[in-house]
């Protein structure tokens, strides 16, 4: 996008159902938003409904309501496909239909043949700014686009092309989520129909690194950690973020005690890594790193704190110092988090610190792009799976999409303005930072206080845990490493860790 710059298992009845351990989680009867919603299509599942005696599986409905609304979102990109994104420079904002997808396959050599990270491009950016194996993606994509026609027909056909490979790592991102969990597979109706996630699916090539990272988490909850490091290493070869959640695995693996799992989990991802960048490191060193530099000299840009600070000082700070700022508040938000892990009452989830640490390094970094939700969408539906929290986020990320495209409006429009001001574009990066915070604070209040968790709630400890689920501690600091005293119940007694809490769910949001 332009530059700120610039401008599970079957249930039958009760008296017949498998142990409790074993009985799938429905969101209807213990959230009282899902039920409400849930009025749409027939009301909350009933007592007697019974599971895996049909084709329609929770997997399988998961998948198809995510195509469905990611076709949705192509839907919503219409207005730029004939025009927007060829005639008029504020079109595809007042649209609101921007994607990178049409203008790079130009901008990026991809129409005149050129390969990427080898070749060098005419104009200011010498080569792609893009990790490998996004860039690799990008390749495959312009092969399959047909080379005839005109460069507007034919960037059509690239964005298509493109939208069609997306879909595919949207079905795979949403099976990845549903099984992650195995008791909870509903949970991921919650990626599946965020708004958010469809409005911003063909904004960029994200999708390619959610994918690997949804599918990682996946085999890490299945106690497969050599395969979770090798798809955490190719998911961070396609975009920086997952090697993030390496933090959370030697966190939790130290306080357990499992230094063997985490050592495979980072062996795999660091051969894996090698593997897709050391060719191109090798035989084309400075287009491989043209993502790192670009990434170090790039200005502040949108939906940070850091531009609203830029944007309204007459001595807006300097790239070194911004580079500097931002790297000493991550770290200090990764030293929290450690301090979190160790010293909470009982050993924090594993896709609680994962949302955690890459909320972390999002609201701390030089720019929010309106597509970094698709990084935190399916952690946030493992971190906290309720309806309503995860609704409050979305929405204030549905009104940052908005804003941000009316104040390119504005700014594109001339002397008309049309659109959104600077200042109530500043109102609209508050509202999405402030959501993603929010999301941060009932997580980290899960933490501290595992009886609000609605994942344990349930009976389970960690699902997503894989070695870690039902792991005793080795290594806790403070009142974690006394017998866990709880202040709130809400519960008529403590809830029995790793067991099936039997007890009939109140339907409390909490």
């Amino acid at each position: 996008m332009p530059s700120a710059e610039m401008t599970p298992a079957s249930m039958h009845e009760p008296e017949s159902a498998p142990s409790g351990a074993e009985e799938p989680v429905l969101p209807t009867r213990e959230d009282g938003i899902a039920a409400a919603g849930s009025e749409l299509i027939g009301g909350p599942i009933g007592r007697r409904a019974l599971f895996g005696t049909s084709w329609w599986t929770p997997v399988r409905v998961v998948a198809l309501v995510a195509i469905g609304m990611f076709a949705l979102g192509l839907v919503q990109k219409a207005p730029c496909y004939n025009s927007g994104w060829f005639f008029g420079a504020s079109s595809q904002y007042t649209h609101a239909c921007y994607s990178d997808i049409p203008h790079l396959y130009q901008g990026r050599g991809f129409a005149d043949g050129l390969v990427p990270y080898f070749d060098k491009l005419p104009g200011d950016m010498d080569y792609l700014e893009y990790p490998v194996l996004t860039g690799v993606f990008m390749e495959v994509a312009s092969w399959l686009t047909p080379g005839s026609g005109t460069i507007q027909h034919r960037e059509q056909w690239y964005w298509f092309v493109n939208a069609g490979m997306l879909m595919v790592c949207v079905a795979v991102i949403a099976v990845c989520v549903a099984r992650t969990h195995r008791r909870r597979p509903w949970d991921a109706l919650l990626v599946a129909l965020a708004p958010a996630a469809a409005l911003t699916a063909t904004i960029n090539w994200d999708l390619l690194a959610v994918a690997l990272t949804a599918a990682a988490m996946l085999m890490w909850s299945r106690g497969r950690t050599v395969a979770f490091g090798v798809l955490l290493g190719l998911a961070t070869a396609a975009k920086l973020y997952p090697v993030f959640l390496l933090g959370p695995v030697f966190l939790l693996c130290w306080r357990a005690g499992r230094w063997r799992e985490f050592f495979q989990a980072a062996a795999g991802a660091v051969v894996a890594w090698f593997m897709v960048n050391l060719p191109v490191m090798w035989f084309a060193f400075p287009g491989w790193s043209k993502f790192y530099t670009f990434s170090q000299e790039r200005g502040v840009d949108f939906g940070s704190f850091w531009l609203i600070w830029v944007q309204n000082s007459t001595n807006p700070p300097s790239i070194g110092f911004v580079n500097t700022a931002a790297m000493i508040l991550v770290v200090l938000c990764f030293a929290a988090i450690a301090v979190l892990t160790f010293t909470a009452p009982r050993r924090p989830r594993f896709d609680q610190l994962a949302f955690l640490v890459v909320a972390a390094f999002i609201l701390t970094n030089k720019v929010y792009s309106p597509q970094y939700v698709l990084w935190l969408v399916p952690l946030a539906a493992l971190a906290r799976p309720k309806w309503r929290d995860f609704l409050i986020w979305q929405a204030c990320e549905v009104a940052y999409f908005l804003g941000i495209w009316m104040y390119l409006a504005y700014t594109t429009s001339g002397d008309a303005h049309k659109g959104l001001p600077a200042q109530g574009y500043h109102w609209a990066i508050a509202v999405h930072l402030l959501g993603t915070l929010y999301l941060c604070a009932v997580v980290v209040r899960d933490i501290l206080t595992p009886e609000r968790d609605v994942v344990r709630r349930s009976g389970d400890d960690d699902p997503s845990g894989g070695v870690l689920d039902g792991a005793e501690d080795v290594f806790v600091l403070g009142a974690a490493a006394r017998p866990p005293r709880h202040a709130v119940h809400f519960e008529p007694s403590a809830v029995a860790w790793g067991q099936p809490d039997m007890a009939p769910p109140d339907g409390r949001s909490l």
